[in-house]
C-alpha cells in the first residue's frame, strides 16, 4: 500500500500557533514506523515551501533553509518517494476531473490527485476537503482521527 500526505499537514506540523500544531506533529512522527510507501509529490513539497515562508501567510515564518530541512527529513524517511507526472498525464487529468469543475484552488489538489492515480496511490492525508471530489482517492484527515 502507499498514500500521500498533502501540504496543510506538513504545515500544521510547522506552526505553533496552529491548534493542530501537536496532532500534525505527532501523525508526522509515526511515519517513520509506517510500512507503507509514502509518495510525496514536488507540487505538495512546493506548496509547503511557498507557504510556509510567506510572511503575510504565516504567523511566524521558517527561514527557507528550515522549511527545506523539513523536506529533506521527510525525503529522507526509508520508505519516501517523490512521484512525478507521467508521459500521459494530460489525458490522465482530464480523466481525473471528468465530470468536476476545476477552477481556483481546486487546480492544485486536481494537479496532485492526477499524479497520485497515475501511480497508483489512493490513499492521501489532508485536511482539504476538495480531495474528496476525486472518488478514486481515500481522503483522511489525520488531525480528526488522531485522539
Amino acid at each position: 500500500m502507499s498514500y500521500s500526505i498533502d501540504a496543510n499537514i506538513l504545515l500544521y506540523a510547522s506552526d505553533r500557533t496552529s491548534p493542530y500544531y501537536g496532532r500534525a506533529r505527532e501523525f508526522l512522527a509515526s511515519r517513520t514506523d509506517d510500512g507503507d510507501l509514502l509518495c510525496m509529490t514536488w507540487p505538495s513539497l512546493m506548496a509547503y515551501l511557498r507557504i510556509s515562508t510567506h510572511p503575510s501567510i504565516f504567523h511566524a515564518p521558517l527561514t527557507p533553509s528550515d522549511a527545506w530541512e523539513n523536506i529533506r527529513t521527510l525525503l529522507d524517511l526509508p520508505r519516501c518517494r517523490v512521484i512525478n507526472e507521467e508521459e500521459t498525464f494530460p489525458m490522465d487529468y482530464a480523466d481525473a476531473t471528468q465530470g468536476i469543475v476545476v477552477r481556483g484552488n481546486l487546480v492544485p489538489d486536481a494537479h496532485i490527485a492526477t499524479i497520485l492515480r497515475q501511480h497508483g496511490v489512493n490513499r492521501i492525508y489532508t485536511a482539504d476537503t476538495d480531495f474528496l471530489k476525486f472518488r478514486f482517492l481515500e481522503v483522511i484527515n489525520p488531525l480528526e482521527s488522531m485522539g
